[in-house]
């Protein structure tokens, strides 16, 4: 080796010494590489394009010595300007650093560079710093689990530690979260950039996960991550039908996106997790079958089919079996095995989006002093942290009080959500799914025979006009939406198929009234 690059080596070395002297008893305790952090640095300021090759999401937090974090930061900052980095454009910005200053001052950023070795394998490397940044977060873990368990108190709740145990562990799976307690407004408004320009980009203006609806996504700008969406409404309104078409949109989406060639990152469709805490699985499968086959659900669980209908079947079967769809059907699960199976199957196969039907047969932990509502509350709350947690959008269904039977108008309001006001304020959206044919249906007059006078051949005449006028139409009336404007948007049901659609442009029903409140 030629004498400068020993020289290098042992500069680099001695600063290194210089950082394990400062707190001996905790660094020695804790796994890191010092060494490797310098030499990855030094390889990053001679030749910038390695972050752009680098596959390991490594952080400025991952760096142990502190001093280093703050010269990675630098670098990514300088880097997003479309500068070049060098020892030299970065000095003005370490010339005050007293951390530097032990090391030598901004002479040590220039030290770095004088021991090309971390060009050779500058992956490998960062893979290290990665590693040894997730075992020290492993080790926090396990101190914070140990001294937890050890707390025998009458206030401890051993479910609940388990629970967080099981978070804090799903976070170091994600990723080191050192020192993530606050990020930057920097690098909040470059994730904010990121998803404007994806609206910008998608062609249809979505910034979140698609629901295949047209007129939804215009509405909403799509599924956005972290948000608690309601969806609420009164038996027979097609809740479940809706969010199964969504969560089959979102898949299929993202199968046919993936097919294409375009990434995970870059899609607006996704994998989806479906809860379904009142229906099996199989009675789900019967439904998007249906949908996409267009047979009538009732044939297929009747068996009332044709061959040529059969037919049909296997060929939406075999389009729907490499959906990314994935349904547990285990009953009355509390709020806490939810989202422990919901962590699960992020990790295993990264879902994009969450669904629970519903919000109500969710148990709490059991501490709500059989208080349902507190129950409820505790609940949403879970939905919402959930949400934010795994950063993908969560769908609940919810029931409606029976107080929309008693008015005219069976249009529901926010104040119908049943059993607590929590649910209102921890949502981000709340959806309505209301269908007239269904309250119009119900009233149908008696129908005329021969021999009826003319106000009951007229009754019938005036509910079949009616009926004609709402037959089919359904209204996703957006009640709540931290995003964007309130309103409305109608849709087609075709109840058979148990499938919501975009309204025909020639429907002039689209545009009997405004949408927007």
């Amino acid at each position: 080796m030629p004498q400068e690059a020993q020289s290098g080596t042992i500069h680099a070395m001695s600063a290194s010494e210089a950082i394990l002297s400062r707190e001996p008893s905790e660094i020695r305790t804790l796994p890191s590489n010092v060494e490797a952090e310098a030499a990855f640095l030094g390889a990053v300021l001679i030749d910038n394009r390695i972050l752009e090759e680098l596959q390991t999401p490594l952080k400025a937090d991952h760096f142990f010595a502190a001093v280093h974090g703050r010269v990675y930061e630098r670098i990514h900052t300088l880097i997003d300007r479309k500068a070049v980095v060098t020892p030299v454009t970065l000095k003005p910005y370490f010339e005050t650093d007293e951390g530097l200053k032990e090391l030598g001052g901004t002479a040590y950023l220039a030290r770095l560079t004088s021991d090309g070795q971390g060009l050779l394998n500058p992956r490998e490397l960062a893979e290290q710093i990665y590693d040894l940044a997730l075992l020290r977060e492993l080790i926090t873990v396990g101190r914070n689990l140990v001294e937890g368990a050890l707390d025998t108190s009458d206030s401890v709740a051993p479910l609940e530690q388990v629970e967080k145990a099981e978070a804090a562990l799903y976070a170091v799976a994600e990723g080191a979260q050192t020192g993530s307690e606050a990020q930057s407004f920097g690098v909040a408004t470059r994730t904010s950039l990121e998803m404007i320009e994806k609206a910008l980009l998608s062609g249809g203006h979505i910034s979140g996960k698609t629901t295949g609806l047209t007129s939804v996504n215009e509405k909403i700008g799509g599924l956005h991550d972290s948000d608690l969406i309601i969806l609420a409404g009164r038996p027979g309104m097609g809740k479940t039908s809706l969010v199964t078409n969504i969560a089959f949109n979102a898949a299929d989406r993202l199968r046919r996106d993936m097919a294409d060639g375009i990434t995970l990152k870059d899609s607006v469709g996704a994998g989806v997790a479906f809860f379904s805490l009142e229906m099996s699985a199989d009675q789900l499968a019967t439904r998007i079958l249906a949908e996409q086959s267009g047979i009538s659900s009732e044939a297929l669980r009747m068996g009332r089919i044709s061959r040529e209908d059969f037919q049909q079947l296997s060929f939406a079967s075999q389009r729907l079996a490499e959906l990314p769809l994935y349904i547990d059907d285990t009953p009355a699960l509390t709020i806490g095995a939810l989202r422990a199976r919901a962590r699960r199957l992020k990790r295993r196969h990264d879902i994009g989006l969450i669904v629970v039907d519903y919000l109500q047969l969710l148990q709490g932990s059991g501490r709500s002093g059989d208080n349902r509502v507190n129950e409820i509350s505790e609940i949403s709350r879970g939905l919402k942290t959930l949400a934010k947690e795994l950063a993908v959008p969560v769908i609940a269904l919810s029931q409606l009080s029976r107080a929309v039977e008693q008015r005219e108008d069976k249009r529901p309001m926010l104040s119908d959500l049943r059993e607590s006001g929590s649910i209102e304020q921890d949502a981000d959206m709340v959806w309505f799914v209301f269908r007239e044919d269904y309250y119009v249906a119900a009233k149908e007059p008696k129908v005329p025979q021969g021999n009826d006078d003319s106000k009951t051949q007229e009754a019938h005449a005036a509910w079949q006009a009616e009926m004609e006028r709402v037959y089919g139409l359904a209204e996703l009336i957006v009640a709540k939406q931290r995003h964007g404007s309130t309103g409305k948007v109608r849709l087609r049901f075709e109840a058979k198929v148990t499938r919501f659609s975009d309204l025909a442009p020639d429907d002039m029903r689209a545009n009997s009234y405004g949408d927007d409140e």
